[in-house]
């Protein structure tokens, strides 16, 4: 097996560096699909890191689908190798910013680079009157009619230490039909650990329903990093009768 590029930054976590290593071998057939990977105690002996370790980055690998893990231990993945497309990340990493049937789904979505609501600064470490980054999301159903609206706010972390965000602040307005489907891939791959916080809840009064009778949902989601640091918040509104919120978690 290829051994951790000893030329990475020594700022990359240890787990992205046994990922890459291991992507590497699954690239170039050294494991072949179908095939079983050493035990997560010899990974850990080869690659000098504790076991935790070793699962953070076979579980970055899962999420890839790159290998698959069952009762007898983790294989290559049939057709591994290569880079994950991204049918593959959005089946099985959760995806910004509303899931697996959102990003299939017919979609408007724009970026702009615009102040935060006032209640939202402190949490995303702004300065009053700051401008960051702003993502607008509108699912379509069959006839035309949104389904499903949402708006994002970035922290200034996640704009400054997320290269593909980090691109959009030489742009004061950026309204083209941006992809951030693999935004919590490219988190992972910045070194960040998150987590997601949602609310669900319903509006008050005749705003709880549509026009048509639906039960309109309101998600607030908070992403985090380790530290407990805001890097996005997003708020989801959408129709409880013509679309479903599924939320996929991966630890």
């Amino acid at each position: 097996m290829a051994e951790p590029d000893s030329e990475a930054p020594a700022e990359a976590p240890l787990y992205l560096r046994v990922a890459a290593a291991l992507r590497e071998d699954l690239a170039h057939r050294r494991i072949s699909p179908g095939g079983r990977l050493p035990s997560e105690r010899s990974l850990s002996q080869r690659y000098h890191v504790n076991r935790q370790t070793v699962r953070s980055a076979l579980q970055l690998l899962r999420d890839e689908r790159l290998v698959v893990t069952d009762r007898r231990g983790t294989f290559a993945a049939a057709g591994a190798g290569g880079e994950p497309s991204v049918p593959a990340l959005t089946a099985l990493r959760p995806t910004f910013p509303g899931g697996p049937r959102a990003a299939e789904a017919l979609v408007r979505a724009s970026l702009a680079w615009e102040p935060a609501p006032t209640p939202l600064v402190p949490r995303l470490l702004l300065a009053p009157g700051e401008p960051t980054l702003v993502h607008r999301h509108v699912v379509l159903g069959p006839q035309g009619g949104a389904l499903q609206r949402a708006v994002s706010w970035f922290s200034r972390r996640a704009v400054t230490e997320i290269p593909q965000l980090s691109r959009y602040r030489r742009c004061r307005d950026s309204r083209q039909q941006p992809d951030l489907r693999l935004l919590y891939h490219w988190m992972h791959q910045a070194g960040l650990r998150i987590t997601h916080r949602e609310s669900v809840g319903v509006p008050p009064g005749p705003a709880a329903t549509t026009a048509g009778g639906a039960a309109r949902l309101l998600v607030h989601r908070v992403v985090s990093d380790q530290h407990g640091h805001a890097l996005e918040i997003t708020d989801i509104d959408f129709s409880a009768q013509s679309a479903a919120w599924t939320y996929e978690f991966s630890a």
